[in-house]
């Protein structure tokens, strides 16, 4: 499975910005996708995921969780995130991922995914 991270930007405080993230390969191994985000001197960290597979429920971390909404297309195999009110904490180089293989089911620690993407870096200015 490869990604393709886009979408980044410089955006003001209280604006918005959507990223994409297409999948291609073995596309239908994917049970879960999601995002991570790194941002300077900090440790990546959960975004939120969505169920690939099933239902489509999401995830978010509480950082995230009313400003930022996960979609899919599994029918163009692309994966988005839509950032709302941005604040300059979200500032980071936002990484999309995907699970193939289910180990913990774990879905927020960075290890449960097998894949990802180049990272494409948003910057929320004051």
């Amino acid at each position: 499975v490869q990604l393709q991270a886009s979408g980044g930007g410089l955006v003001q405080a209280g604006g918005s910005l959507r990223l994409s993230c297409a999948a291609s390969g073995r596309t239908f191994s994917i049970y879960v996708m999601g995002w991570f985000r790194q941002a300077p001197g900090k440790e990546r960290e959960f975004v939120g995921a969505i169920i690939w597979s099933g239902g489509g429920n999401t995830y978010y971390s509480d950082s995230v969780k009313g400003r930022f909404t996960i979609s899919r297309d599994n029918a163009k195999n692309t994966l988005d995130l839509q950032m709302n009110s941005l604040k300059p904490e979200d500032t980071a180089v936002y990484y999309c991922a995907a699970v193939g293989r289910i180990k913990t089911g774990n879905i927020r620690s960075q290890n449960e995914y097998d894949y990802w993407g180049q990272g494409t870096l948003v910057t929320v200015s004051s």
